[in-house]
């Protein structure tokens, strides 16, 4: 396991030791998003051969990843650098623009370090692209990414799971402990609110943080059932094995989505979250789209992104005033229906604004 090294002493003076509880790795995670037939995916991996892959990701694990890497000082010039070579070696895939998201270093994210392996403090990336056919050694795939947040893709309206399952679950949460009830009952309403207007769909982490919290997504029982174990032997404190208390759900946990690696899902939810804020203010979407689509193509990829369907009008008035796209005198052409015309981003408008994002109508429409 790739490690961040301990000072070396000065001629004369003593070793230095780094006890082992203050060592750490530097990992590197990419987050590569794509919308294909109004379909958002996200590619996983599900073989990892590094020094910092579980023992179960190296005979290709049960679990989705995130292409993930160790950072190499001696071979990566910079964390980008680093992140660029470790996908296209798992995935064949070459990355464009890339951005970073956060830094993910809380201690037994990777569950390895209670047995004294280094904390992994791992450095998150965005990247958008066009799908394209993968190879590379990481046995790589393109996935919906609300087969992960199944609750975040409103286009059809209000998901039904959400009153069905998701807030009776939440509720018998909150009030399992009444000390804590009314605090958490404004947690749940806030983050998953029964007010369709009052939905805000920035907060995918908060909304998943809290399914987490109450034992509602199975990384939950799973990272508790080793703690605890854990726990059991000694070799950490109980008060950290207890941090979840709630009762067992199995319903609501089958309706959660699929469960990701360590922490995968978490810093999934936090770069769908920022896609979907910088919606408002960068033309990000760009980047998915052929150099020349029309207004529907572009309407389309904008609600899978968000999760909700768009005013049509409101739609094309934004994009028209905020001279984000121009039209090019060309029509696509389809069979059996009226030729579309054809527009191109108007790259200028970064140099004339700051902000230059597509914008989301506050009318929303689900038929």
């Amino acid at each position: 396991m790739t490690s961040a090294q301990a000072p070396q002493p000065q001629p004369g003076q003593q070793p230095i030791s780094q006890p082992m509880g203050e060592r750490a790795s530097i990992g590197l995670t990419a987050v590569i998003v794509a919308v294909t037939r109004e379909v958002p995916r996200v590619l996983v991996v599900r073989r990892l051969t590094h020094d910092l892959a579980t023992p179960q990701q190296q005979a290709s694990g049960d679990w989705d990843a995130l292409p993930f890497g160790p950072f190499a000082p001696e071979r990566h010039r910079t964390l980008e650098q680093g992140l660029r070579r470790w996908v296209t070696e798992l995935t064949g895939l070459p990355l464009g623009y890339v951005e970073q998201l956060y830094t993910f270093g809380d201690r037994y994210r990777d569950l390895r370090e209670v047995d004294g392996e280094p904390r992994v403090v791992s450095v998150g990336y965005i990247a958008l692209t066009r799908e394209a056919p993968l190879s590379g050694s990481g046995a790589a795939e393109w996935h919906d990414w609300y087969s992960y947040f199944p609750w975040e893709d409103w286009r059809d309206g209000r998901p039904a799971m959400i009153a069905r399952t998701l807030l009776p679950a939440l509720e018998r949460w909150a009030d399992h402990d009444p000390e804590l009830a009314a605090a958490r009952r404004d947690r749940v309403h806030t983050t998953f609110s029964r007010d369709d207007d009052a939905w805000d769909y920035e907060r995918v982490l908060e909304r998943y943080e809290l399914l987490y919290e109450a034992g509602l997504v199975a990384e939950a029982p799973r990272d508790r059932a080793v703690l605890a174990r854990l726990a059991q032997n000694g070799k950490l404190p109980a008060d950290v094995a207890g941090l979840w208390s709630g009762p067992t759900q199995p319903e609501a946990l089958a309706a959660t989505g699929i469960p990701m690696a360590q922490d995968n899902r978490r810093i999934l939810a936090a770069a769908l979250g920022r896609v979907r804020g910088k919606l408002k203010y960068r033309p990000v979407v760009f980047d998915l789209l052929p150099p020349q689509f029309t207004l529907f193509q572009l309407q389309r990829l904008v609600e899978a992104l968000s999760g909700v369907r768009l005013h049509k009008q409101n739609f094309r008035r934004l994009l028209i005033a905020g001279g984000l796209v121009e039209a090019t005198g060309a029509l696509e052409v389809r069979t059996g229906g009226r030729p579309a015309e054809l527009y191109r981003f108007r790259r200028e408008i970064l140099r004339e604004r700051a902000a230059a994002g597509v914008g989301l109508p506050t009318i929303r429409i689900t038929e």
